[in-house]
């Protein structure tokens, strides 16, 4: 994979894969980067991104199958090593009724030791 050009400049997550920003990264493919997030919300928070930078999952495409089959691939190995050992949950947040904030995809992966709570609160 190109990184260079498929880089995006102005999106964060580009520039922590660039190492213009420093991130506690927890683990990095050729494909995928991961990192622990800065606010986060279970013992066990940790984000997997495509080092390719795509906007969102309305942005995907049959190419990028292979890439986003290893988030998932490597999202059970990677939360068993950061200590969520009896289960997790994966999220990905995609435009703005989804509540994205930052237009890169990414996967974010909680857990811990303590069930997490309903998926979303009732109304």
């Amino acid at each position: 994979m190109a990184e260079a050009a498929t880089q995006d400049a102005k999106c964060i997550f580009c520039r922590i894969i660039g190492g213009e920003i420093p991130c506690r990264k927890v683990y990095e493919d050729d494909e995928v980067f991961a990192l622990h997030d800065i606010r986060p919300q279970a013992p066990v928070h940790f984000m997997i991104i495509p080092k390719a930078h795509v906007a969102t999952l309305y942005d995907g495409s049959a190419a990028l199958e292979p890439v986003f089959g290893r988030m998932l691939a490597l999202a059970g190995k990677l939360a068993r090593q950061e200590g969520a050992s009896d289960g997790f949950r994966t999220i990905i947040n995609t435009g703005r009724v989804g509540c994205q904030e930052v237009y890169h995809v990414h996967m974010h992966v909680l857990g811990g030791t303590e069930p997490l709570g309903p998926m979303l609160s009732r109304r």
